[in-house]
């Protein structure tokens, strides 16, 4: 892995201040040909963050995938002060490139205070270290994998990500149900809580839209099948580390219309549920596809 992996990724979340309430961020050297949905999420989460009152976390965004955002060029953020109340701030964010809006955002921010609690458990999943990662499931599964897959997941990366079932990814007839993911992001991160939750928000993008294709024994992997994230809500339900092993349960609850729902449950190794995701997305078969 590049040792400067991490310190790359939170370079990536620290935007440069344009004027009052604007703010412009770049893609990493290593994009593909579209941006990273996930990069915009959390850029854009950056940006909205800065203007609402530091004793403040973020509780919840949801957010439209509006273009494909070109990775080669610069994405501006500007951010609209909704309201700030008593107890809740809101801000709008609108990331464009040459003009055109490519990502918007609303984002709920909240005073903490005490209130009832109750969670849902973590599923039964293995311990991380037991599990291969990533390159050593490259080895394992590289006879079912396409070579540009293959190229992309033996990246060097800031990630450690440990697939709990990985036969159900790379063998279509077992049609799985859902899936689950121990994820961290390799190296220490700077003890400042916006930049975790900001890095998960950025992290939580991942594998979603797979999880609806593993239901129907298919995988992202698949030329055949066109896949897009149409829009991403996440919900912050406490203070949580991505510099420490994270579970990320995933299903999908409807497929239909050529789009797809994905919802998971973000637990810490203790079993605490520290976020929510829920993702739509297009799931399309190409040879039906429309231009």
């Amino acid at each position: 892995m590049d040792e400067n992996a991490p310190s790359k990724l939170a370079a990536l979340l620290d935007l440069e201040e344009l004027g009052p309430d604007l703010f412009r961020g770049h893609s990493p050297a290593s994009s593909g040909r579209q941006v990273y949905g996930g990069q915009a999420v959390a850029q854009a989460l950056v940006a909205a963050t800065r203007t609402a009152p530091k004793d403040r976390p973020v509780h919840s965004l949801h957010g439209y995938f509006v273009l494909a955002g070109d990775p080669s060029i610069p994405i501006d953020f500007a951010v609209e002060r909704v309201r700030d109340g008593k107890s809740f701030t809101t801000r709008r964010c609108n990331a464009t490139q040459r003009g055109h809006t490519i990502f918007s955002m609303e984002a709920s921010f909240q005073r903490r205070e005490e209130g009832l609690a109750h969670a849902a458990p973590m599923p039964d999943a293995p311990d991380p270290e037991g599990l291969d990662d990533v390159h050593a499931l490259v080895e394992r599964f590289r006879a079912f994998l396409p070579e540009q897959a293959e190229s992309w997941l033996k990246r060097r990366s800031a990630l450690d990500m440990r697939v709990v079932a990985p036969d159900d990814v790379f063998f279509p007839e077992r049609r799985a149900a859902g899936q689950m993911i121990w994820f961290r992001v390799r190296g220490a991160v700077p003890d400042d809580p916006a930049i975790h939750t900001a890095l998960l928000a950025y992290l939580s993008d991942m594998t979603l839209l797979n999880t609806a294709l593993l239901v129907h024994g298919l995988t992202i992997f698949d030329p055949k099948i066109q896949v897009a994230s149409l829009d991403h809500a996440l919900w912050i339900h406490g203070p949580l580390r991505v510099d420490e092993w994270l579970l990320y349960a995933q299903q999908s609850p409807w497929a239909g219309g050529a789009r797809a729902l994905t919802r998971g449950q973000i637990f810490t190794r203790e079993g605490r549920l520290v976020a929510s995701v829920s993702q739509e997305g297009l799931v399309r078969q190409r040879d039906s596809a429309r231009s």
